[in-house]
């Protein structure tokens, strides 16, 4: 009998931080501009991404200082897990948290961390940098950049 793997065996709240850690699958989307329909509690996301998301990789340039250089970065912790409903519908995060499993396209099962892209959940070439875009446009009009991903 095979042995079962951490994600499959272990709550959100029994992982060490390499294990919490590794069930990002770095498809970038939690790093996109976002909307809240203040009535309907639904998340819209934009094309515009965080300024230290490098768009070619979705990648973050400097994710260990991420905090220091852009104020609402946030890290996820067990304390979020009731609002990780603004995180991609496919997040391992998300769906750990929802007691579903991974998705089969995930790095953690293919062993190949180009399986976000290739399965069409990596933002990688698809976005626009915040820092190509006037102050305003990403604070006065992010309304005209909401996209609809397929997944």
């Amino acid at each position: 009998m095979a042995q079962q793997v951490f994600w499959q065996r272990k709550s959100l709240a029994q992982m060490n931080q390499a294990e919490w850690e590794s069930l990002c699958d770095g498809c970038g989307q939690c790093c996109l501009h976002k909307l809240e329909d203040e009535d309907s509690g639904d998340y819209y996301y934009s094309c515009v991404a965080c300024k230290l998301l490098d768009v070619k990789t979705a990648r973050c340039s400097n994710y260990d200082e991420r905090k220091q250089w852009v104020a609402g970065c946030l890290t996820l912790t067990l304390d979020d897990i009731a609002s990780f409903k603004w995180l991609p519908n496919s997040c391992a995060y998300r769906l750990m948290a929802e007691g579903k499993g991974l998705p089969d396209w995930h790095p953690l099962l293919t062993g190949d961390p180009a399986s976000v892209a290739e399965a069409g959940f990596s933002v990688a070439g698809q976005v626009i940098s915040e820092k190509d875009l006037p102050a305003h446009e990403v604070e006065e009009n992010l309304q005209d950049y909401i996209i609809h991903w397929v997944n």
